[in-house]
C-alpha cells in the first residue's frame, strides 16, 4: 500500500493563514495574469510567506494544466499550471491544492505563484 503521510501543523510546524487586503498582481510578459484584493497569505514553519490568490481573479485563459503533482504531509496533492507566454521559465509557475487538507481549506480554489517564475508579483 502507497498510504500518505498526513500531518497536522504544530508547534514544530506551524502554518498560518491569513486574509491580505493589499493588492496583489501577478505579471508575464506584459500581461497581468492575476490581480486581488483577496489574497490570503499562508506562512508556513521557516519558509517564505505565500500569497494564494482565488481563482476567479486569476486570468485562467492564460493558464495551461500540466500533468506535474507533488505532495506535501500538511496541504495535500498539489496539481500545476503553466503559463505559456511567459516560455520555458514558466513551466508549472503556479500550484494549486484542489482538494487540501481541513488544517488548509481555506486555501481551495486559490492558485500561489513561483516568484522566480513570473516576471513580477506586484504587492
Amino acid at each position: 500500500m502507497n498510504e500518505k503521510t498526513i500531518k497536522i501543523p504544530g508547534p514544530d510546524h506551524p502554518i498560518t493563514i491569513t486574509p491580505n487586503p493589499a493588492r496583489i498582481r501577478v505579471i508575464v510578459a506584459g500581461r497581468v495574469i492575476a490581480e486581488t484584493s483577496h489574497a490570503l497569505t499562508l506562512q508556513e514553519a521557516s519558509y517564505p510567506a505565500v500569497q494564494y490568490i482565488p481563482r476567479e481573479d486569476v486570468d485562467m485563459s492564460q493558464l495551461k494544466s500540466t500533468g506535474h503533482a507533488t505532495y506535501c504531509p500538511y496541504k495535500g496533492e498539489c496539481s500545476y499550471y503553466s503559463i505559456p507566454v511567459g516560455g520555458e521559465r514558466s513551466v508549472n509557475a503556479v500550484w494549486t491544492y484542489e482538494t487540501p487538507y481541513a488544517a488548509v481549506a481555506e486555501i481551495k480554489d486559490h492558485l500561489a505563484f513561483y516568484r522566480d517564475r513570473v516576471d513580477a508579483i506586484e504587492d
